[in-house]
């Protein structure tokens, strides 16, 4: 049986955000390439790494990348894998397209470490209308905040009560970012 390298994307929750969990992106590469994964390039400062494996994505996967991180740096960094074709695919969809984009909106996309159930009815919008939850697909969650409404949004907090804590979210522009690294796998 012959194993072939798949492209993966890693996206690491709480580090390197308000000044606290500081991880050089330099030390997290040496940590990740001592697990065995290759090509290694880390995106801005927030957690963001692309990588190839053999390995398939599971979640034995995803936790031993956490735990091996929390054993070297010294606290909790919770870990989201996502195929690269799947980031491809929504990058591809654009599902912003319709949206009209002002200084004060942000669009946003949440990684779900399984696909969670919730019971609330989609589109959702807050009740101050400042945050709307477009749609949850394949875990992920697409949604919009409005700066100009609420200049305190509780968005992670409102994700984490209808989707628990196993999430992670990233400016739709990290994704376009990451997808522009990206070359599809043939």
């Amino acid at each position: 049986m012959t194993s072939t390298n798949q492209n993966y994307i890693a996206f690491l929750r709480g580090i390197n955000v308000g000044g606290h969990h500081k991880l050089p992106m330099a030390d997290l590469k040496i940590e990740l390439e001592s697990l065995g994964l290759k090509n290694i390039t880390t995106l801005l400062n927030s957690g963001n790494i692309i990588f190839e494996s053999d390995i398939a994505i599971n979640p034995e996967l995803e936790n031993k990348i956490s735990t091996h991180l929390e054993k070297s740096f010294g606290f909790p960094i919770p870990t989201i894998i996502r195929k690269a074709e799947l980031i491809l695919q929504l990058f591809n969809n654009n599902p912003f397209k319709n949206v009209k984009l002002t200084k004060d909106i942000r669009l946003y996309v949440s990684f779900l470490r399984e696909n969670h159930k919730s019971e609330l009815k989609l589109p959702w919008k807050s009740p101050d209308e400042s945050y709307e939850i477009l749609e949850h697909t394949d875990k992920a969650i697409l949604s919009i905040l409005d700066l100009s409404i609420s200049k305190t949004p509780k968005a992670m907090e409102t994700l984490e009560k209808f989707y628990g804590k196993d999430i992670t979210t990233r400016n739709w522009n990290t994704i376009e970012r990451i997808a522009k690294k990206l070359t599809p796998i043939k």
